[in-house]
């Protein structure tokens, strides 16, 4: 039925994760989230580990949270000023049907430029959209990656 949500509902036509990089120049941290549709992550997660995920299973939630951390690790780099930066797990929320994963990086207290490598998703859909957001000094800059397409820089 048309509006039908959960399991049983027919596959949706697009794949887009959005993924916000944002500089905090007080903190000296880059701020990153990634948002993807719950049931394609849950898929790429179950293909990647072997086993069933469930991502809104409350007693599961730290074993997704190491799974998700891993995911995202793995499939999204960043240099920073040229310097490979190592992104710390926050936490992850699911919202209606998407689920958000939170990231940092530390000891970054100015941004000439970045460049991202994102290829969430990737392997589990042909058809996947990633759209990126960074935003360093008040200035926001946007992109749009199309599978296969994994690489982006920003210059600010």
């Amino acid at each position: 039925m048309a509006g039908e949500s959960g399991p049983l509902a027919a596959p949706h036509p697009l794949y887009i994760s959005v993924t916000e990089i944002n500089h905090n120049p007080k903190d000296k941290i880059l701020e990153i989230s990634c948002r993807v549709f719950t049931n394609d992550f849950e898929a790429v997660l179950e293909k990647m580990s072997g086993a069933k995920v469930d991502l809104s299973a409350v007693k599961d939630k730290a074993a997704s949270d190491k799974l998700i951390a891993a995911y995202v690790e793995r499939h999204l780099r960043l240099k920073v000023d040229g310097k490979p930066a190592e992104l710390h797990y926050v936490g992850s929320e699911n919202e209606e049907d998407g689920t958000w994963s939170y990231f940092q990086v530390n000891d970054v207290p100015t941004v000439k430029r970045i460049d991202v490598v994102n290829d969430l998703l990737y392997e589990g859909f042909s058809q996947q959209i990633n759209i990126m957001h960074v935003t360093v000094g008040g200035q926001r800059q946007s992109t749009r990656l199309d599978c296969p397409a994994a690489d982006a820089s920003f210059q600010f």
